[in-house]
């Protein structure tokens, strides 16, 4: 998808990298020959943006709209996080901006089409932060992360029914309101049981998560041998939906050991993909060596395969 953005031509992220190092060097100066700031590299962005948004300015930018430019979202987001993981600074900063670019882009097609500008964008966040952090900017008491992030989940909860028009009367709403359904299932099972952990309602620690989790593989292995009301009306010879039901409630737990242990469910799974994919590829290679086809194979023999490639892996 990147390498489409790029031949797409146009984009703010060509003009930037096509500049010269010498042009670079000379927009990062004010006239007195000082530093430029980040509110004025903010100021040229958003110029930019304009410019190429404008009647003499890039085709392909002038064709987007917020529907369009979805797609480039979700996988600019996506760079930052494996930017994240490779821990080069540079590749951090890029991907970084590549991202803040969306959000620029978003605002001036909402300023073209007369509904918020950037300002208004900034100004929100910043109004949003003073008002979520009253220990800090107000009386409020807060002395853990833990209490921080209660009193967070309430205000969040407070400013959706003011939204909404709701009156503010106790236990009216949810802490779980807000979540996007649309999310992949792993993020909203995490978003749910975070949220519900930030009141409180959550395990005391990892071994009654552990402990949920073999129960729910109990009742997995149970389905699988036993009948239930679905079979009667299932076509299948295993009550399908029952089954489906409980591979549900076994990867809704993973999440919550995941999360109660500090990790991001879906970038663990991102690894654990990676992972796979690097080993099996390694398989085919090996196996292809020896002048064969996994389809052709013994799984005894794919599964030495597979140790190999395991302990190369650990070797190196």
């Amino acid at each position: 998808m990147r390498r489409k953005k790029r031949a797409k031509g146009g984009s703010a992220r060509k003009t930037r990298r096509e500049s010269s190092s010498a042009r670079a060097a000379g927009l990062n100066r004010t006239r007195d020959g000082s530093r430029a700031s980040a509110g004025e590299w903010f100021e040229r962005l958003v110029a930019l943006q304009a410019r190429l948004r404008g009647k003499d300015g890039c085709p392909w930018d002038r064709e987007q709209t917020h529907e369009s430019l979805r797609t480039y979202l979700v996988e600019e987001t996506y760079e930052v996080l494996e930017a994240l993981e490779s821990g080069d600074a540079a590749k951090i900063a890029d991907e970084l901006g590549d991202l803040l670019l969306q959000i620029v882009f978003h605002a001036q097609l909402a300023q073209e089409a007369g509904r918020f500008d950037v300002t208004q964008v900034i100004e929100r966040i910043h109004t949003k932060l003073v008002r979520r952090h009253p220990h800090v900017f107000g009386n409020a008491q807060a002395k853990t992360a833990a209490q921080v992030l209660k009193n967070w989940e309430q205000l969040k909860k407070e400013e959706r029914g003011e939204w909404n028009g709701e009156a503010q009367a106790e236990g009216e709403g949810s802490v779980l309101d807000g979540v996007p359904r649309t999310l992949p299932a792993v993020l909203e099972a995490y978003q749910l049981t975070r949220r519900a952990a930030h009141v409180g309602f959550d395990w005391e620690n990892i071994e009654g998560v552990l402990e949920k989790m073999e129960e729910e593989i109990g009742e997995l292995r149970h389905s699988l041998k036993g009948k239930s009301r679905d079979a009667e009306v299932a076509e299948t010879p295993r009550p399908q939906r029952r089954i489906e039901e409980e591979i549900g409630d076994l990867l809704f737990v993973a999440v919550n050991v995941a999360r109660f242990l500090g990790a991001d469910p879906e970038i663990a799974l991102k690894k654990a993909n990676r992972k796979f994919a690097a080993r099996f590829r390694e398989v085919e290679r090996r196996a292809a060596g020896q002048g064969k086809k996994l389809s052709e194979m013994k799984l005894e023999e794919m599964e030495e395969l597979w140790q190999g490639a395991k302990k190369q892996e650990a070797d190196s």
